[in-house]
């Protein structure tokens, strides 16, 4: 394991949970004079880097939304590139992610996958049961409505089926959604400087701190996600009580 190496501040506090928008790679492409294919293979490069810079100043679980059941609507070969990317990172994670100390999980409706990014992806959750620590997961044909949906139909199918006569409280949904097992994200973050969350995690970021920035997500350095961090320490959070 490499020796943890950050600009922050020796023993300042870091959000447990940080979730991205990786938003703006079209745009970075075109401002460039380049196609929005080669904007998505920077900004595939550059999740690697934010992901291993987390491990490292001790964020415990990054969540980064990548691609959304809305997604689908982009030119055909904007999606075959997309799918392309996350064909062959799911490949270089299933080499490296023990070696890393970093395990991966993927959020959302697989089955709309290919059969062999299924399988990849089916790869990948089995290999990071065998790893503690860091946690780095990415939103795959996800939607936030369409999380809480199939989490409700889950419960009433165990219902129905007798797998379970528990009442149905905030906690035993939240084991039913796609990011089971981990904690609500506390610092949401998006490039590309839309201000919306734009279906992503709708249960989980209810009392998530939100940051938005103008940078594009290729040009989001370790240096942007320091100012995300100091600008989430000065936040109140209080989670709808009181201070006394």
């Amino acid at each position: 394991m490499p020796v943890k190496q950050t600009k922050l501040p020796a023993g300042e506090y870091v959000p447990r949970h940080i979730a991205i928008i990786l938003d703006g790679n079209g745009r970075w492409a075109k401002k460039r004079g380049l196609p929005r294919t080669a904007g998505h293979a920077v900004g595939a490069e550059n999740f690697r880097k934010i992901a291993l810079y987390c491990r490292d100043i001790g964020v415990d679980y990054l969540t980064v939304y990548a691609f959304s059941t809305e997604n689908w609507k982009r030119p055909s070969d904007e999606v075959k590139t997309l799918m392309r990317l996350l064909n062959k990172y799911l490949h270089e994670a299933i080499d490296t992610m023990e070696r890393d100390g970093m395990k991966m999980r993927v959020f959302g409706d697989v089955e709309g996958l290919s059969p062999e990014l299924q399988a990849l992806v089916a790869r990948t959750n089995e290999i990071a049961k065998r790893i503690d620590g860091f946690q780095a997961n990415i939103c795959l044909n996800y939607g936030g409505r369409a999380d809480i949906v199939q989490a409700a139909q889950h419960y009433a199918r165990d219902l129905a089926e007798g797998k379970t006569d528990r009442e149905l409280t905030e906690e035993l949904f939240s084991d039913y959604l796609y990011s089971s097992g981990v904690p609500d994200p506390d610092l949401l973050i998006r490039p590309g400087g839309e201000q919306r969350i734009s279906n992503f995690l709708l249960w989980q970021c209810a009392y998530s701190e939100f940051y938005f920035t103008d940078v594009l997500w290729p040009d989001f350095t370790t240096e942007e996600l320091d100012k995300a961090i100091a600008v989430f320490r000065q936040r109140d959070r209080r989670y709808g009580g009181v201070k006394v």
